[in-house]
Order: structure tokens, then sequence, then C-alpha cells
């Protein structure tokens, strides 16, 4: 892990198109800005991790081709 120190206003440049700029630091909190391309995901970890186990229980579950048959009715 690549670990930097930035101050207010002060930004990170990830590749040549995505920005994260440090807006406010208040105690323990810090409220950052991220600037990237609409093509770009961007996701809290724990609502990325949420997406990723709903994909693999999506992925690994069996539905019957009567339900199938119902959906397009």
């Amino acid at each position: 892990m690549l670990t930097l120190s930035r101050k207010i206003n002060e930004s990170i440049m990830i590749g040549n198109d995505i920005e994260i700029t440090i807006l406010d630091v208040k105690g323990d909190q810090v409220k950052i800005g991220i600037s990237a391309p609409k093509t770009v995901p961007v996701y809290r970890k724990e609502i990325y991790v949420q997406i990723q186990d709903v994909n693999k229980e999506a992925a690994n579950s069996e539905v019957s081709l009567d339900a199938l048959k119902n959906i397009f009715k």
C-alpha cells in the first residue's frame, strides 16, 4: 500500500483521469472528493463488498425453466 500525506485542497492523481482531493479534516474524519470519468464506478468499500456478495449469490443460484418462462409472458 502506498501511503501519502496531503493537506486540505491538495490532490492525488490515479492514472491520467482520476483525481482525489482532500476537502476537509475534522478529528478522525476526512472528507475527500473524487473526480473520475462516468465510466469508472466509485463505491465505498462496504457497498462494493455487498455488491460482490450479491453477484456471487446470483451466479451460484439456480432458476427453473418454468420460472424463466413466467418472466417473459
